[in-house]
């Protein structure tokens, strides 16, 4: 579903990502780990479309994608901030992506039912933002991105914020939500313990490099 080959990343003279060549099957949970500056976001950033390769392709679903915008990728990504609109309820931060993309509004209205039932936000749809506990928005920003049913959802340490019980909770969370929709996970941590308990395979960074790629056994 992801395939890297050879992929490089300079800001200036400063080498972020040095010919990292990997591949995550459709449906795994792969996982980045490593510490901060290690390259693993600036990875995940290139997958997106919001930073362009020094060097090498990147291809989803075997369609080289190296040079094209996020909006022209099949990608979606949940930031550890949320990103959440503050004007909109959770409805409409859900909705949002699927007005851009021009579904009727009976499609946005089943799709947002469906979104707000996958991650248990029943009676909070009229909620804004700053109405909701840090948990419920996290759930906000997983619907809001599963909604528009990408191939490949990417997580860039989306529980950093949460305390450590609700971050244990959301943890089992994910790994139920991923098992059911089938969407490919690429999930970006510093946390050692995350990974164990979440993933199919974890990618160990350090300087920009893969040091091992692995089951979490």
């Amino acid at each position: 579903m992801v395939e890297l080959r050879q992929v490089s990343k300079y800001f200036g003279k400063s080498l972020a990502v040095a010919d990292v060549d990997f591949h995550v099957e459709p449906g795994e949970f792969l996982t980045l780990l490593g510490p901060s500056g290690c390259g693993k976001t600036t990875l995940l950033r290139m997958i997106g479309g919001f930073e362009t390769p020094s060097a090498g392709q990147i291809l989803l679903d075997g369609r080289d994608v190296t040079h094209l915008p996020p909006y022209r990728r099949d990608v979606n990504q949940v930031f550890q901030s949320y990103a959440l609109f503050p004007h909109l309820s959770v409805w409409g931060n859900i909705e949002f992506g699927l007005k851009t993309k021009g579904l009727t509004r009976v499609e946005r209205h089943r799709r947002v039912r469906e979104a707000i039932e996958l991650v248990s936000l029943d009676r909070l749809e009229l909620r804004r933002p700053a109405q909701l506990s840090g948990g419920q928005k996290q759930r906000v920003a997983l619907a809001r991105a599963l909604v528009c049913r990408p191939r490949v959802l990417l997580l860039d340490e989306p529980l950093a914020a949460l305390d450590a019980k609700l971050r244990r909770a959301m943890q089992v969370e994910l790994k139920r939500l991923q098992a059911r929709v089938g969407i490919t996970f690429l999930f970006v941590t510093h946390d050692q313990e995350e990974p164990l308990v979440i993933s199919d395979r974890i990618a160990l960074m350090s300087h920009g490099r893969i040091e091992q790629l692995a089951p979490a056994a």
